[in-house]
């Protein structure tokens, strides 16, 4: 069962494939990087739901570096990814600039950026560091591993926006057993 910080962070030491995709994320050297959003949250709710491996839309790299705000140094991420991963559906973004993207005030860390995504369950980073796995988790891994959808604060006096994500993700549909909180 899958319980703490600590659980899931050994349910990804043991998958061959995440510890892959983060070897190739970290050989970038990206400043104060993670992968997040689905490719973690995915592995808990695929876990609790007794699957192997739900299809990823997209692999989410974030880095924070507010000396180089453009998009094409993103895509040069993304190539070197496909070079150095190949047939992965790498999505890099510069968390110092997602802000205007969001419209929010401007974010401090991706750390920060982390919590202003949409759902708690959805803020969740993973970066290796020299072997060494460290989760990002503002809000904690409670409602992910409770499959608990619901809006961080950033969203809760933007609802409008949380349900049509929702409403989009059909996230019941490929995990029956979620609770998401309207």
């Amino acid at each position: 069962m899958i319980h703490t910080e600590e659980d899931v962070l050994a349910l990804i030491q043991e998958d061959d494939w995440m510890m892959a995709v983060l070897a190739a994320a970290e050989a970038l050297q990206l400043k104060d990087w993670c992968v997040c959003a689905g490719f973690v949250r995915g592995k808990i709710w695929d876990t609790l739901h007794g699957f192997q491996r739900t299809e990823l839309p997209d692999i989410d790299v974030v880095y924070y570096d507010s000396a180089c705000l453009k998009k094409e140094k993103e895509k040069e991420y993304e190539y070197e990814l496909h070079r150095l991963f190949p047939g992965q559906p790498w999505s890099v973004k510069n968390q110092a600039r997602m802000h205007i993207v969001n419209q929010f005030p401007p974010y401090g860390s991706t750390t920060e950026a982390l919590s202003r995504f949409p759902e708690t369950a959805t803020a969740l980073g993973v970066r290796l560091d020299q072997n060494r796995l460290e989760l990002i988790a503002p809000f904690g891994v409670n409602d992910a591993v409770e499959l608990l959808v619901r809006p961080t604060p950033a969203y809760v006096h933007d609802l409008d926006r949380y349900h049509q994500r929702i409403k989009k993700k059909n996230w019941q549909e490929i995990w029956p057993n979620l609770t998401i909180q309207w």
